[in-house]
Parts: C-alpha cells; structure tokens; sequence
C-alpha cells in the first residue's frame, strides 16, 4: 500500500510542474482581455501589446497537454532532466501522430468525423455527436481529442522508458546510440504500439469520463460537498491534485462554448469568459470558488482560535508561527503551510472538522452563486479590470460569517478535545541546535545549514536517490528508510510544518520557500 501511495505522490507532484503556466494563463488573458475589450481603443499600440500577452495565456492554455508532456516526464526522470524533457515532447508528437495514422486506417479524419457526415451514413444524432465529441486536433494533428490526458500519457511514458534506457551501453561501432540517444530511439518505436492500443482503448475511457461528469453534475450540491472535502482530505497523502486537476483542466469538469469555442474544465472555461467581452460573467459552478471563503476568512479564523487556545506564555511563538502562514495563504493561495500546523498535532481536528467544514464551503459559495476569477488577493488583480464580471457582493457576509464559523468550532474541538495545537503541548517550539542535531546523528560532523542537515536527516547524499519540489513540498526518494530521521526531528527541528511518508518516498512540507531549499540541496549533492 506504501508502495502505491509513495507512486501515487510522485505523480502528483509531478503534475505540478506546469503550474506556473497555468497561473500565467489567469493573469495574461484576464489583464489583457481587459485592457483590449473595455480600457483602450481597438488597434492602438497599447492595446495590440495587451493583445499579445492574451494570445500568450490561451497559447498556454490551448496546448496544456503539451506542457503536460514535457512536465511529467522532466519530474519523473531521475537524471538526465533534459533529454528526458525532450523524450516527453517527442512521444506526444509520436503518440498523436499515430493515432491520426489509426484513424485513417478507418477511414476517419476531420471531414468524416463531422456531425452532418455521420448523420449521412447512418448514425442517429445522438449517436453522432458522441462520436463527433471524440475527436479533435492538436498541433494540427487529428486524433482523439483526450484534453490533458494525452499529455499525462505521454510523459508518463516517455519518463518510464528514459529511466529504463538512459544507462544503456551499446558495443563500440553503435556508441554514439547508447544512453539518452537510446532514450530518444525507443520513445519513437514504443509510440507505435502504444498509439495502436489507446486507438481502441480511449473510447472506453471517454466513456467512463462522460460517467463521471454525468454523476457530478446531477449530484449537484452533493457533488460539489464531496468534491470539496476530498480536495482537503487526500492533502495529506500529497495526491490531492489527482481530483483537482481533471476538474479544472479537462472535461470532467464541463465544458462550454463561448464564442464559438469549445472550452474544457471549470478554469480553463473562466480564463475563456474573462477573455469575452460578451460574457456577463464567470462560470458559477467552478466547485473552487468555495477556497475564497476559507482561505480568506476560514483558516485565518482557526488561526486566530489556535493562537487565543495557546497558553499565554506561548502566544508570542505561535503568533510568530501563524502569521506569516496566514499571510501566504490569503497573498497568494497556499494553504498547506497553516493546515500542517494544525494536522500533524491533531489530526482529528484536520479530517473530522477541518475538511468537512471546507467541503461545506464549497456548497455555500456555490447556493450564493458566487462567481469571481480566483481564490487568493494576488489571483483576484484581474477582476478589477472587469468588475462587471465579478458576482461576489455576498461575500462581504460570509466572509466574516466564516472566519467566526471557524474561530469558534475550532476553539470549541481544541478546548473540549484537548488538542495538542500549537503552543498547547509540551514541546519547545524552536529550531535544533548544531550540537542538539549532531548528537542525534551519532556526532556526525556537517556543516550548520538547513540544507545540508536535511541531506544528513535522510543519510547523507549516498542514501538519496533524487530530489524534486512542488509548490510546497520538498520530495526525496530514498535507498533506505532506515536512515532517515523521524517526524518529530523534521517537524521540530528542521523547520518542517509536516511529514508524508511512502515506500522509499518522502514529502517535507516548508512551504513557499521550499523552491530555493530544494536548490541549494540539490548544489550540495551535485544533481541537476
């Protein structure tokens, strides 16, 4: 189970990786649309440089599957980032590619596939648009119109046979195609039979999607609940992104066409509303609006709960711990750095009151039809461009309403509980000691930077297998667990807000910062 856990966490965290496109998506077309649509005059300079910048985000967003491709088989690689990178790209190219040359084999193409030609040869109308719905084009290739999935596929596969092939040696005469070259050779051969097997594959699988929007939306308020409390729920185990990411980026979570294109997923069709200048809104059902109440309001108040629960000796410390957490979560949106304050302490307060209580948020945004482009104060500039858009006025409500939700459920759970939460418990909240560490490591001699104890906390650089990041964690594969330190040495004394543990496999969350940690540990060993 660890084992699965441990690959389901590095894939999560690899499609982390084109985020910060997708980030780029809101700001580029959500500021330029603005510009060009309301602010300044068709065809001045000005407005023909915002124009730029808008066709920049839906180039982003257009090709999202690409970036996929690229991203996961770059994350996944465990040397060699680069060619593995490329590896990616030229599998999607391949993997499209003949899946356009299956299509043809059966005599489907884009003029075949269409509504009024198979309506011509026999098909019912709603047999037609099914099948119609199937196909699409992507770089100018016609294949099955899979949205990021494809993306998934192929860099998933093309890290699979990069991390398999990248050591090959090849006799002398053949040298020149050992190694990444080899790579490269069989992610073309490879393509061919995998094209053959998803051409008969992804139709059961766009079934099964089609199942899976159909329940979501006639689950409605439901659907939104659950959906809202799983997000928070699998956070923990860093697989979160598996339920969030087909909802905001392909068809699973809808689609819509405005003027005249067709777009899937909650944020990619609120990045295609904020370009309209005929739209009169955004998308009211986007399942993410609820974050704007908690993360807002909500953590904010169960911060201000922990921090009044603290013994008063404590409150200065926890105060000290907490605001600036609250800070980045309400600046620019991520949460995990308050959450795990609270999690790893007491975790029945995390999934017996927290997520529930944010799957609650979710339905109430959504009963109040709350519709506004983003979750976070960084996120939200764009809106101020096009107000009209933005239908939100029962926030100034609810916004006050949750954070007192909130302060008092969790200050009533601590107090009644008992809960360990910060400043509550025994332990000293402070950073190790260089003599405090090395007596734990056995009088091992290092050199007093978090980065290199945090190589020593997992064994020392031999014992490390690889290392990535997402937006907030550090992830590290290990060759033995053994000798990595336990969680209340990360948690207490390198800076850790929290530990995720798989088979091998190790998630540190350090929050906004964990970018620079991990490049400095990543100069220390030596690595790419």
């Amino acid at each position: 189970m660890k084992k699965i856990q441990g690959k389901l966490q590095t894939f999560s965290g690899a499609m982390m990786v084109p985020i910060i496109l997708l980030v780029l998506v809101g700001f580029y077309v959500g500021i330029g649309s603005a510009f060009t649509n309301y602010i300044l005059p068709e065809g001045s300079f000005f407005s023909n440089m915002f124009a730029m910048f808008t066709n920049l985000g839906f180039m982003f967003m257009n090709n999202l599957q690409v970036w996929f491709a690229v991203g996961i088989a770059f994350a996944l690689a465990k040397k060699e980032k680069g060619w593995a990178a490329f590896a990616g790209i030229v599998m999607y190219m391949c993997f499209i590619r003949g899946l356009e040359s299956m299509a043809g084999f059966h005599g489907w193409n884009a003029t075949t596939t269409t509504i009024e030609a198979l309506t011509a040869s026999g098909y019912t109308p709603e047999a037609a648009l099914t099948f119609n719905n199937l196909w699409g084009t992507s770089l100018g290739i016609f294949n099955y119109n899979m949205g990021i999935f494809s993306g998934i596929i192929a860099g998933l596969s093309a890290s699979w046979i990069h991390n398999k092939f990248v050591d090959t040696q090849l006799p002398a005469m053949f040298g020149f195609f050992a190694g990444t070259k080899m790579v490269i050779i069989m992610v073309t051969v490879l393509s061919v039979p995998m094209a053959f097997v998803f051409y008969y594959v992804w139709p059961f699988v766009a079934q099964a999607l089609a199942a899976i929007t159909g329940f979501i939306s006639n689950a409605g308020l439901f659907g939104t609940f659950v959906f809202g409390t799983l997000d928070k729920m699998l956070l923990p185990f860093g697989i979160h992104h598996l339920i969030a990411f087909p909802i905001e980026y392909s068809s699973v979570g809808g689609t819509m066409m405005i003027d005249g294109v067709v777009y899937e997923g909650v944020r990619n069709i609120i990045n295609g509303q904020a370009a309209s200048a005929d739209a009169l809104g955004y998308i009211t059902r986007n399942f993410t609006t609820g974050r704007v109440l908690f993360q807002l309001a909500g953590l904010p108040g169960a911060a201000f709960a922990m921090y009044r629960c603290a013994k008063p000796e404590n409150r200065k410390k926890v105060a000290s711990l907490l605001i600036p957490a609250v800070f980045t979560l309400v600046l620019v949106g991520i949460s995990e750095p308050i959450e795990y304050t609270f999690l790893f302490l007491a975790p029945q307060l995390y999934f017996l009151i927290y997520a529930p209580l944010c799957g609650l948020m979710y339905v109430i945004a959504e009963i109040f039809k709350i519709s506004i482009n983003g979750n976070a104060l960084l996120f939200m500039i764009p809106n101020i461009l096009q107000p009209q858009k933005v239908h939100a006025m029962s926030l100034i409500f609810l916004l006050p309403m949750t954070f007192g939700v909130y302060y008092f459920v969790f200050k009533g759970a601590i107090l009644k509980w008992n809960l360990k939460t910060p400043g509550r418990g025994d332990s000293e909240m402070k950073l190790m000691s260089k003599k405090e560490y090395k007596e734990r490591k056995e009088g091992l001699e290092i050199e007093d930077s978090l980065e290199q104890r945090i190589i020593e906390a997992f064994g020392g650089p031999e014992n490390i297998e690889s290392v990535t990041c997402c937006a907030t964690r550090l992830r590290v594969k290990v060759s033995d667990d053994s000798l990595v330190v336990d969680d209340e040495t990360w948690n207490q004394h390198l800076n850790a807000m929290g530990v995720v543990r798989g088979e091998k496999s190790y998630q540190i969350i350090y929050g906004v910062q964990v970018q620079s940690i991990t490049t400095k540990v990543k100069d220390l060993l030596g690595i790419d």
